[in-house]
């Protein structure tokens, strides 16, 4: 008899982080982590995490209500149905919820990772085979400050850690945060590429501004410069500039990648398990992608190890990742609730070894962060 799905706990988890980080719509100084913990039948469990961004601020999921929905509405969903069969589970949930789907990807890496620990194969393997064992990962410098960003830039190369660096601007004035990053770039040089994210804050005419600007500047890629919602405003930019366009926010599954596709857009979709459901989504609009033409770039909503190694598993399946990947939430945290890091080194990531996502809790740490109300 094949094993069900017994219990489902979840946990908000909040960790400190190693300074502000800021963004277009916040800035954070801690992340709060969702961790499922999903118990079978058979003994084993699987461990999964959803995570966004500065509460409310990022998107319609938060940490109270990622945690709220799973407990009241998914996860009566999937308790006591079988456990192996994660497309059968991915379509109950899909035709019985609508949206949540930080939530949603928070279970489906649960049911992975159960998965792969029950037949003795990593959450690669059950995604179709790694196609590399080390990822390349940039860094976000988000101080604020243009010392400090290059500074800590410089650092990053001489402890070969990154050598790709993006930089988020959008709450000040264009002419402020071109100057930021201009100086940032030139005082790099040819030693590491400089990219930025918007993350949505500028209206159309004010991004041909300012992506012009950012273009001379040396910049080599531009994220989500205006809403998401304005795909033909998206295709405009890609078609107008030969900086290439990363759209984020606007590609939430293989449907939006799809559409934006097909209006002519041109440049690469930022790629994340929690906007997408999951591993399995986020890979869907990965195959959308390549067969566009379209450039692919592992993105993070800033998940802890757990989030980060579910998503590197599905990101090292792929055959090219044009524009690399930013898996660099584990070392934005001041602490961790697992029993071993992942290991970043030259300029990137170990995937991790072992049976589903290879990842154990520390269960002191697990104790001593988790949100004692929640």
């Amino acid at each position: 008899m094949s094993a069900v799905i017994d219990t489902i706990e979840t946990h908000l988890v909040d960790l400190p982080t190693i300074r502000p980080h800021k963004l277009s719509m916040t800035t954070m100084a801690c992340q709060t982590l969702v961790i499922v913990r999903m118990r079978h039948s058979d003994g084993i469990e699987g461990l999964g995490e959803g995570t966004t961004i500065g509460g409310l601020s990022y998107g319609p999921e938060s940490p109270e209500s990622i945690k709220r929905n799973i407990d009241t509405y998914l996860a009566p969903l999937l308790i006591g149905q079988p456990s192996a069969n994660i497309n059968f589970l991915r379509a109950r949930m899909n035709r019985h919820a609508r949206g949540n789907a930080i939530a949603k990807s928070a279970l489906e890496t649960a049911l992975l990772d159960a998965q792969g620990k029950r037949l003795g194969l990593s959450v690669a393997e059950l995604l179709g085979g790694a196609q590399r064992e080390h990822l390349p990962v940039l860094w976000t410098l988000a101080s604020g400050d243009t010392r400090k960003d290059i500074d800590e830039a410089f650092q990053r190369l001489d402890d070969r850690r990154h050598c790709d660096f993006k930089l988020k601007i959008g709450a000040n004035a264009v002419e402020d945060d071109v100057r930021h990053v201009a100086a940032i770039k030139a005082a790099l040089g040819e030693r590491a590429s400089v990219r930025v994210d918007v993350n949505q804050a500028w209206d159309e005419a004010t991004a041909v501004r300012g992506i012009a600007a950012l273009q001379d500047a040396g910049i080599e890629l531009i994220e989500q410069a205006i809403p998401a919602r304005e795909f033909a405003g998206l295709v405009r930019l890609s078609q107008r500039f030969q900086v290439p366009m990363l759209a984020d926010e606007a590609v939430q599954d293989a449907r939006d990648g799809f559409t934006l596709a097909a209006g002519g857009f041109s440049g690469a979709y930022a790629l994340k398990i929690a906007k997408s459901g999951g591993p399995c989504g986020a890979l869907e609009l990965a195959h959308v992608a390549q067969a566009a033409g379209i450039g692919l770039y592992g993105g993070t909503m800033l998940e802890g190890t757990l989030g980060t190694a579910a998503s590197l598993h599905a990101w090292a399946t792929l055959d090219t990742l044009a524009w690399g990947t930013e898996m660099f939430g584990p070392l934005l945290l001041k602490d961790d609730i697992v029993a071993e890091p992942l290991r970043y080194h030259e300029f990137g990531v170990e995937l991790p070894k072992g049976p589903g996502l290879g990842i154990t809790l520390d269960e002191d740490k697990l104790s001593h962060y988790r949100r004692k109300d929640g």
